[in-house]
């Protein structure tokens, strides 16, 4: 076993007719992380999840989780694996508490050792145990999925949009229980295009565009990327004329009083952005920052990739 949760290198599929959805990824996922995978639409991602659970074959490269080889070891890796698709797939005619127990019997976990009602409690789904699943809400269904996912008490878990659809309230419910996950030992894999959830959630970040990676970094050395900042600045006149200095890279109009300002951190910094303002005759009423966030890196990356 390496000290990697998953181990990819030279990752590559090419599926009939020539696309070609990942092409020589590699990268590590550390034990006991949260680690994010973006990517736009259509860049890699549900291929390379669904390679490690065994529903996509490879055309080339290796794979591991936990240590296990997906081709060597395949039952050992699947053991080791927990994943939540996007898609919501169970039978709607059994309750909550059959659909866990089906699966915790599917992968051989005797009946003495399941969890279902405890999974069920942590997911909030214990008062709807022997309800339809058909006759639950989109998130109470998400959430099911995680629980479904946990069965087997994988040491790896992965979350693929799992909020999507699901209101703030049930997000936070379902985060704060893949965090407990993780404070006991597992490691979570998330994919989301909710970007402020993997900012604020994952300790490291891979970014996939075209089947590439294009970044794979800590996330706030990622957010630490992004040199463009904003300062908003209201002003004691009506501007006429915006004013202009060599240290804005743009700026904007919002209302009779009101400057948008971006700048380079690397080349100015707030303080000779205002005095430029300032110097054009303007007083400063009113000053507002917006720190760059792992939305812009995403956007700046995923651009230049695409340049």
């Amino acid at each position: 076993m390496t000290n990697a949760a998953i181990g990819i290198d030279g990752l590559c599929k090419t599926y009939q007719g020539g696309k070609r959805a990942l092409d020589g990824v590699s990268f590590e996922v550390p034990q006991g992380s949260v680690f994010g995978l973006l990517g736009p639409n259509g860049a890699g991602k549900s291929t390379l999840i669904n390679i490690l659970a065994g529903l996509v074959n490879k055309t080339d490269g290796k794979a591991t989780i936990w240590g296990f080889d997906i081709d060597d070891h395949p039952r050992n890796a699947k053991a080791s694996i927990g994943i939540v698709n996007q898609e919501i797939l169970f039978d709607p005619f059994f309750s909550p508490l059959e659909t866990l127990e089906i699966q915790a019997g599917l992968y051989g976990v005797p009946k003495g050792k399941r969890r279902s009602m405890e999974l069920l409690r942590a997911v909030h789904l214990e008062d709807k145990a022997n309800a339809y699943a058909r006759t639950l809400s989109g998130g109470m269904k998400r959430r099911l999925m995680v629980a479904k996912a946990m069965v087997h008490s994988p040491p790896v878990l992965v979350l693929d949009e799992p909020t999507a659809g699901v209101d703030v309230e049930l997000r936070q419910q379902l985060w704060a229980y893949v965090r407990e996950l993780n404070r006991g030992g597992v490691t979570v894999v998330l994919t989301t295009h909710y970007l402020e959830e993997a900012e604020e959630l994952c300790d490291r970040i891979a970014i996939i565009n075209h089947g590439t990676l294009i970044a794979n970094k800590p996330t706030r050395e990622l957010v630490g990327m992004a040199q463009e900042k904003v300062v908003e600045v209201t002003v004691d006149r009506d501007i006429v004329t915006a004013p202009d200095a060599a240290c804005f890279q743009k700026i904007e109009v919002k209302a009779e009083r009101t400057l948008v300002i971006t700048y380079r951190k690397d080349q100015a910094n707030a303080g000779q952005v205002l005095a430029a303002v300032q110097q054009d005759g303007f007083g400063i009423v009113d000053v507002s920052t917006r720190e760059a966030d792992l939305e812009d890196v995403f956007l700046n990356l995923t651009r230049a990739a695409n340049a």
